[in-house]
């Protein structure tokens, strides 16, 4: 309890926790780096959405496959870079730059002509330098310059791009230091930018690199292309031509090549040098956006500020990327989500205790809600009432009726107690704290039950409801200890039909008991401690004895022999019962096997509860149990009460006649202390009527009971019925039966319950003494 009273504490400052631990996972996302992937596929999702046509005078000469085809060599005689520099500058480009290596010297005439091509261009051209890794096995890295003679009347630019971990290339450097001297970028020097040397930038992939114009090289080299395509443009000669092998890895476009690479790089530098907010911006103003997470009263304006605020925050770094400044998102996308989860977590913290706290059926509080309500109170009280026959409205009025059933019954009992909550404690259980003292419980239990004389109407069906009330006040032990006794004191009254009942410490001492007996009965099953008796039934008409009914014995290792009348109802109220039924049909099963093998062809009969007849599972496993055996199911009877297949008569008889098709016979039990109706017995599948013992006692010394005897085996016969008399202990009764045709009589005069292989020794040593009580 007092933990979760923290918990509930704690709960109530989840706004200030969430706004910490998303402080603490923003930071550490921020500070570790964590979730470059994640950045990089926002900043592909901003180029997809930004993408757009190059607009600039960048113009690429391509050494494309019909340029290598047409010189036909690799590397080129330089002698056409010297052709294609005098073309482009006689025709009007502002600058001309190469992504070509001219670190070597080749042959000294082409070197002699390009160089003099380039003096003539008067700083026109810039030529690459690049930094790359030493030889195998030295460290460092080698910078490449172009050759001297090609120095003198060239710029220089560095080349040099190194891609991320993952093999694309994403920034380009505005300046590096090559030969000991800071020089600008290829991508600088085209776009007329100054910047500091090692500094980088993010290329702008939103560009399409296919629409930057391009001629092919061996065009420009023999004059086939209109001058005015580049007069005024700044030109870019490098290889796209796969057979070179210059291609690298980028963003959404794939492999493409490095001259490709440079000119987007150019492109986006013509505004301005691009830029980099630091996260710790984005996560700043993710804490503001927070704000209406953190207020958010439902599930769905959580999820509504939630989605706001990351495509605000996404929405912000699309537009800032059109200015040329990147965002980092990942850290404020961090701590939006912390928040979200915790809010989440809470709303659906708060559904499961509210769930857990109601009844699903009904929505009325349920028994922890009463826990809840009663923690702390000393000297209170819970009252309970226990609907009878709840499974029978169950069928009746079906789930929803029933659930409205109950919220009227809650209706009336809160009228009866001033407005007191109603609780749900069991299916078939409603409890409240007590609003009046121990003892006036009686007086209490009156005014409820003369309320309850009106019937409660449930879709427009009139439904009696009988109700058992109990009461246990808060002692030692928990608030739920209160309320099972409650419970159980309510159970009790129905049972016993006293109608209320007030708990006591020795009513926990008997469940304790009857509870350890449920449990013991496993065990004392398959110890043989738990077995079946015989009492013998004797035909009238030939003296023998042709049937057994088996009754059930239980003798318990620590209690001796119990009472059938302490465990059967016991166990059908801990639902053990279809169990113990199974285990006396085996053992009748086993000894018909025996008196057969004996030559002894009998039936027996097995009592049947009630609550059987409604199970699917009991009959599903009779059906196996038969099978299994190779006794003929019509040797085995089953005697089911009176009172049971009247308490829903459809029902049992819908289960009896599954027993007949199976080829058992059924009897009815106790006949004659029940309230059927020759309309009842045509509609049940019998073949047996058993007279109760309390009409066949005295029958022959009482009138009234003799003409209740002779009419019902009249009638039975009328209904092809046997009759079984049960109760027989003289021999005037046995007399009275044989004269008034009843077809068996079972009792003490017969036999008393005796063991399987006393049946065969009755049968054999009494066989003439019940021929002479025959004739």
């Amino acid at each position: 309890m007092a933990a979760g009273k923290s918990l509930r504490e704690l709960a109530k400052h989840w706004r200030i926790l969430a706004v910490i631990v998303a402080l603490a996972a923003g930071l550490l996302a921020g500070l570790s780096g964590v979730g470059r992937g994640v950045e990089r596929g926002l900043a592909d999702t901003r180029y997809a959405i930004r993408h757009h046509q190059a607009a600039s005078d960048v113009v690429i000469v391509e050494i494309d496959a019909r340029s290598i085809a047409a010189i036909d060599r690799w590397p080129w005689p330089r002698h056409n870079y010297a052709s294609v520099v005098d073309r482009l500058h006689n025709a009007g480009a502002a600058s001309l730059a190469f992504d070509v290596d001219f670190s070597t010297p080749s042959n000294p005439a082409d070197d002699t002509a390009f160089a003099q091509a380039l003096a003539r261009a008067n700083g026109f051209v810039t030529l690459p330098t690049f930094r790359q890794a030493a030889d195998s096995g030295k460290t460092g890295f080698v910078d490449s310059m172009p050759i001297p003679a090609l120095r003198k009347n060239a710029l220089a630019a560095t080349v040099s791009i190194l891609p991320d971990s993952d093999g694309d290339i994403r920034n380009a450097p505005i300046g590096e230091i090559t030969a000991g001297v800071p020089r600008p970028s290829l991508a600088a020097m085209i776009a007329g930018r100054d910047g500091r040397a090692g500094a980088d930038f993010p290329i702008d992939y939103s560009i399409d690199p296919s629409s930057i114009p391009r001629l092919s090289f061996i065009d420009v080299r023999d004059g086939r292309f209109d001058p005015a395509a580049v007069r005024g443009k700044r030109i870019l000669i490098g290889a796209t031509a796969i057979e070179v092998g210059d291609r690298y890895g980028v963003p959404r476009y794939g492999v493409i090549p490095g001259v490709v690479i440079q000119a987007l790089a150019a492109l986006t530098l013509e505004n301005n040098v691009p830029g980099r907010l630091d996260w710790g911006f984005a996560l700043a103003l993710a804490f503001i956006l927070i704000v209406p997470m953190l207020r958010a009263r439902s599930s769905i304006m959580l999820a509504m500020a939630g989605v706001g605020a990351t495509a605000i925050l996404f929405a912000g770094s699309v537009i800032a990327s059109s200015f040329g400044w990147e965002v980092q998102l990942f850290p404020a996308f961090c701590a939006i989500y912390v928040v979200a989860m915790g809010a989440s977590l809470v709303r659906v913290n708060d559904w499961l205790v509210a769930r857990r706290a109601h009844d699903d059926a009904t929505g009325l509080p349920n028994q922890h809600a009463l826990a809840e309500a009663m923690a702390g109170k000393p000297n209170g009280a819970v009252a309970a009432v226990r609907i009878a026959d709840y499974d029978r409205l169950l069928a009746t009025l079906g789930a929803d009726g029933t659930a409205d059933l109950i919220c009227r019954l809650r209706d009336r009992i809160s009228v009866l107690g001033n407005g007191v909550e109603i609780y749900r404690v069991d299916d078939r259980v409603l409890a409240w704290e007590a609003t009046v003292r121990a003892d006036q419980l009686a007086l209490r239990h009156e005014q409820l039950r003369a309320l309850m004389l009106t019937p409660v109407e449930v879709k427009g069906r009139r439904v009696d409801v009988s109700l058992a009330t109990g009461f246990a006040l808060v002692e030692a032990g928990s608030v739920r200890d209160v309320i099972a006794n409650a419970s159980m004191a309510a159970s009790h009254a129905l049972s016993s039909g006293t109608g209320w009942h007030l708990h006591e410490a020795s009513d926990s001492e008997v469940a304790s008991k009857e509870l350890s007996l449920a449990g013991d009965l496993d065990a004392a099953i398959a110890d043989g401690d738990v077995f079946a008796l015989y009492q013998p039934k004797l035909d009238l008409k030939t003296g023998k004895v042709v049937s057994v009914e088996a009754l059930v014995r239980w003798k318990h290792r620590e209690h001796g022999m119990l009472s059938p009348d302490l465990f059967i109802p016991l166990l059908e109220k801990s639902d053990r019962i279809a169990g113990l039924t199974l285990h006396v049909v085996s053992c009748a099963i086993a000894d018909l096997e025996a008196w057969l093998a004996a030559g002894h062809r009998l039936t027996a009969a097995v009592n049947l509860s009630a609550i059987l007849l409604e199970s699917a599972t009991f009959i599903a496993d009779l059906e196996s149990l038969l099978q299994k055996s190779e006794v003929d199911p019509t040797l085995l009877t089953f005697e089911v009460t009176e009172s049971a297949a009247m308490h829903a008569p459809e029902v049992a008889a819908a289960a009896l006649l599954r027993f007949k098709q199976l080829g058992i016979a059924i009897s009815m039990d106790d006949y004659g202390t029940g309230q059927s109706t020759l309309t009842y017995l045509k509609k049940l599948p019998l073949d047996e009527l058993k007279i109760d013992k309390s009409f066949v006692e005295f029958a022959h010394q009482n009138r009234g009971d003799a003409v209740l005897v002779r009419s019902t085996i009249n009638l039975a016969h009328e209904l092809g019925l046997k009759v079984v008399a049960e109760g027989v202990e003289t021999d005037d009764c046995l007399d009275f039966l044989k004269s008034v045709g009843c077809d068996l009589a079972q009792g003490y005069l017969i036999s008393p319950p005796i063991v399987a292989k006393r049946i065969i020794e009755l049968i054999r040593g009494d066989a003439p003494d019940m021929t002479q009580i025959a004739a």
